[in-house]
């Protein structure tokens, strides 16, 4: 008899638990929703309609006609596609290493205790949340060859005066410094948010172990960070990518083309030449270098977040 009534109380039992389930899963969609209809609305359907537009010859103004794959064989065609890639990986190379470094130390700094740490942690802050367009007003008066701070004080060291954007040979990495400045502050509240979880036993035990303060940090602290620096990874790459904001305030692709990068040269290929199809393109094979990036990126960091502290 007990084989067959418990059974029987597991299958009476078994249906309001699996009603109380569908209802949270209900009530949870039912929250989201609102959300996931604005993404879908505003994200996905612009994202299906630009790969769509990528196999059409279109000026955006008038209908299009179905081109096949032209767009994509005229891409792989054109040089000014290969310099801007190039552009956009130095870059990336450049601001994503230069930005994490400077940011881990400045972390450190203000995770000590000392008075006025407040006001310090907001100006590092600041920069992150001024509008781009300000910045690159900023930066294009600091930098100005005829009446720049910058020039100025290089002209009393009995220096040279320099072009920055101005320059061609110059122009892109007077945009990496900029551009560090501006998310460096982003970089060092996640580095922050990352020591100031670390556990105080763990340095405690560090201390009575005989570690100075370097080497705990090198063998306690910096491990303890790999997520923190994964995220970082991911996340300005994904961004340096995209750069296009701050040089359309400050360069506008110029000199020379110097800081024309992949998504200002889609710009140019889409409100200046008019063609939607090439530019649609351009789009499409950028979401899929960003996507392969980083998931080549969260791999390498998964396995790097997977240590033992010694």
């Amino acid at each position: 008899m007990a084989a067959t009534v418990l059974p029987a109380r597991a299958a009476k039992g078994g249906r309001p638990r699996r009603s109380r389930r569908l209802g949270e899963h209900l009530a949870g969609w039912g929250f989201v929703s609102p959300a996931v209809l604005l993404i879908g609305l505003f994200g996905m359907l612009p994202v299906l309609w630009s790969f769509w537009l990528s196999f059409q010859e279109t000026d955006l103004t008038s209908p299009g006609e179905f081109a096949g794959g032209a767009k994509y064989a005229e891409l792989v065609r054109d040089p000014l596609m290969w310099e801007a890639a190039r552009r956009s990986a130095v870059y990336t190379v450049l601001f994503v290493p230069l930005t994490m470094v400077l940011a881990l130390p400045i972390a450190v700094m203000l995770n000590q205790r000392i008075r006025g740490v407040t006001l310090y942690r907001m100006a590092v802050f600041v920069p992150l949340v001024t509008s781009t367009v300000a910045t690159g007003i900023i930066f294009n008066w600091l930098l100005n060859p005829q009446f720049g701070p910058v020039n100025a004080a290089l002209a009393k060291a009995g220096l040279p005066q320099q072009g920055f954007f101005q320059s061609p040979g110059q122009a892109l990495f007077a945009l990496v410094a900029m551009t560090v400045w501006g998310w460096l502050g982003f970089a060092v509240i996640i580095y922050l948010a990352a020591l100031q979880a670390v556990p105080a036993d763990l340095m405690e035990a560090a201390a009575l172990d005989g570690c100075g303060r370097l080497r705990a940090f090198r063998h306690v602290e910096l491990p303890l960070l790999a997520p923190a620096s994964g995220f970082l990874l991911v996340w300005l790459t994904i961004n340096s990518l995209q750069l296009f904001d701050e040089v359309y305030v400050t360069t506008k692709g110029g000199p020379l083309r110097a800081t024309t990068v992949v998504v200002y040269h889609l710009y140019n290929k889409a409100f200046v030449d008019f063609d939607g199809g090439y530019a649609a393109a351009v789009g499409c094979v950028l979401f899929l270098v960003i996507l392969a990036v980083t998931l080549v990126q969260l791999a390498l960091t998964r396995r790097a977040s997977s240590y033992e502290v010694r």
